[in-house]
C-alpha cells in the first residue's frame, strides 16, 4: 500500500467524522431553537365547550 492510497483514505475518514459533527451540532441548535419558540409561545388554552356551562339531569 503506497502513501498516496493512506492518505486518501485518513481523508475520506476525517471528512465523514467532520461531516457527523457538523450535523450533530446543527440538529442540537435547530432542536434548541424548536424549544425556546415553544416556550415563547402564549398559552392558548381553549375552553372545554360544554364542560361547565350547564348541566341537563332528568329525574
Amino acid at each position: 500500500m503506497d502513501m498516496t492510497s493512506i492518505m486518501a483514505g485518513n481523508l475520506r475518514s476525517l471528512q465523514s467524522t467532520v461531516q457527523l459533527s457538523v450535523l450533530s451540532k446543527s440538529i442540537t441548535m435547530n432542536t434548541v431553537t424548536a424549544v425556546d419558540m415553544l416556550k415563547s409561545l402564549p398559552d392558548q388554552s381553549a375552553p372545554h365547550p360544554h364542560k361547565g356551562a350547564s348541566v341537563d339531569v332528568k329525574a
